[in-house]
């Protein structure tokens, strides 16, 4: 049996609730259109404090080269003994690896990675002959990661919710609207969650971050055959749109690490897709906890956001079950965050009392 709705708000009580808010926040706008690249720098340090013998350190690398990204160049400067770019074997997530002497009182490293960026928006209107694709990396995206089963109960849940459903298209549609319905942001969810959707399916509790709730959408579109990814990255500047929760603060970027989702469809390619998004805008963009996605400030967020992003986030990588080269430490559910270890172990990434990093970027205008 599928889940019941989080909750039910009768149309009057929606009313009520958009009568209570200023004009402007009712006549919201948000529609990502492609067509105007734009080039960033960023910019992460890492500062280790009292480091306790040989210390390592991995800073994710832009990995992403599409038609909504290119990643340019990166480099480096500190006093590192070693560094190197390493490639997780199985997705090609880039890093930086940097080895520090065990007599080294205060590491440091700091990374500068460029990119340039645009918006997506899939025009539905137009489908081409069927896209090309290779069979065997198709497969690759159906299957089940450690953190995202595609059997039990979360095929059970992907199979209800797209019974009857004849195409990919309409199943991708079934599962983003579910997905928004049924789950919630959840503010005091550390970082950007862990994603143990069998977890999150098998107690019920489907509140999270985007780690949690994009990996539901994932995991529910795999089971149900459909190829479909996370896609890791970071927020770099405001949104273009107005929406505070949609944007990041270039001056200090910590937090603002956040993952999206594709879906691939044979029609039209990798498609952009974010139902954790809409939840955000749900939960935090205004006072009220706004429980109804067709409200005036949640519905064009929650319509462009299907099939669509906008480009002032950059893209790390696609990976999952991140093994750290040269760590003994176990694997990363993904790639996200700036990572160290030395002899007492693995560093909390978040944490800021014990590991100090700051990540700022600039729009490099032409």
């Amino acid at each position: 049996m599928l889940m019941k709705r989080r909750s039910l708000v009768l149309a009057g009580g929606a009313a009520a609730v958009s009568a209570s808010l200023p004009l402007k926040a009712q006549e919201r706008r948000f529609a990502p259109r492609p067509g105007g690249w734009r080039e960033f720098e960023m910019t992460t340090r890492i500062e280790i404090k009292q480091p306790k013998g040989a210390t390592r350190v991995w800073v994710p690398l832009p990995s992403i080269d599409s038609e909504y990204q290119k990643s340019l160049d990166d480099s480096w400067s500190g006093n590192a003994a070693s560094t190197r770019v390493a490639s997780d074997q199985a997705y090609g997530a880039r890093m930086l690896v940097a080895e520090f002497a065990a007599d080294n009182p205060s590491p440091v490293i700091e990374v500068v990675s460029r990119i340039r960026t645009q918006d997506r928006a899939v025009d539905w209107s137009r489908k081409t002959a069927a896209v090309a694709i290779d069979p065997a990396a198709m497969k690759a995206w159906v299957q089940p990661t450690e953190l995202m089963p595609t059997d039990g109960i979360v095929r059970k849940t992907a199979l209800e919710i797209t019974r009857g459903a004849r195409t990919d298209l309409e199943k991708t549609q079934r599962v983003y609207d579910w997905v928004v319905d049924n789950t919630h942001r959840e503010p005091k969810v550390r970082g950007c969650g862990v994603g143990d959707i069998k977890a999150m399916l098998e107690t019920g509790n489907l509140s999270g971050k985007c780690g949690d709730i994009n990996a539901l959408f994932v995991g529910l579109m795999r089971a149900a055959g459909v190829p479909a990814r996370d896609v890791y990255g970071i927020r770099l500047v405001p949104s273009a749109f107005g929406y505070r929760e949609l944007g990041g603060n270039p001056a200090n970027l910590k937090g603002a690490q956040h993952c999206r989702a594709e879906v691939f469809l044979k029609e039209y390619g990798w498609v952009a897709m974010d139902p954790a998004d809409v939840g955000k805008v749900m939960r935090l963009e205004t006072p009220e906890w706004l429980k109804d996605s067709t409200h005036p400030v949640v519905r064009p967020v929650k319509t462009a956001l299907f099939g669509g992003w906008e480009g002032n986030w950059l893209a790390y990588n696609t990976a999952h079950d991140v093994a750290l080269p040269g760590s003994p430490g176990p694997k990363l559910g993904f790639l996200m965050y700036p990572q160290a270890e030395n002899a007492a172990g693995r560093y909390d990434s978040l944490d800021p009392d014990n590991f100090k990093y700051t990540i700022s970027a600039r729009e490099i205008k032409a």
